[in-house]
């Protein structure tokens, strides 16, 4: 069975290798940011369980996650607007993170650098 992580250690282990990546806090909480745009952060809304984590998505993606594994993915009423999943941390082995932070590292970063992003943030 995989090795299973709990702690925002495990999302900087998994982003290590992947370029433009800066630690920063995002709502008080430890998050990482490409481009300037948060790709992953330790959820701070009280909806949310205890060791979550919001990964950036797309909502096709995260709906896909959530029916796939329920028990894994998650999405409370104040999130539900944005794309974004949550991830219970401590249920979730390295290699699926690993997959998981990188893919939104990707899609935060096609988001910042495709055209007409710089309007769609105003």
């Amino acid at each position: 069975m995989a090795r299973k992580h709990s702690s925002f250690e495990a999302v900087r282990a998994a982003a290590a290798s992947l370029p433009e990546v800066e630690e920063c806090l995002y709502y008080g909480q430890p998050a990482l940011k490409v481009h300037g745009a948060m790709f992953v952060c330790m959820a701070s809304h009280s909806s949310a369980e205890p060791e979550s984590l919001v990964v950036r998505t797309d909502m096709d993606t995260r709906d896909l996650l959530i029916a796939e594994q329920p028990d894994l993915y998650y999405v409370t009423g104040h999130y539900r607007g944005y794309d974004s999943v949550l991830v219970r941390l401590p249920r979730i082995g390295r290699d699926a993170l690993a997959d998981l932070v990188a893919s939104a590292h990707r899609y935060m970063s096609r988001k910042k650098t495709s055209p007409g992003a710089r309007s769609r943030r105003r």
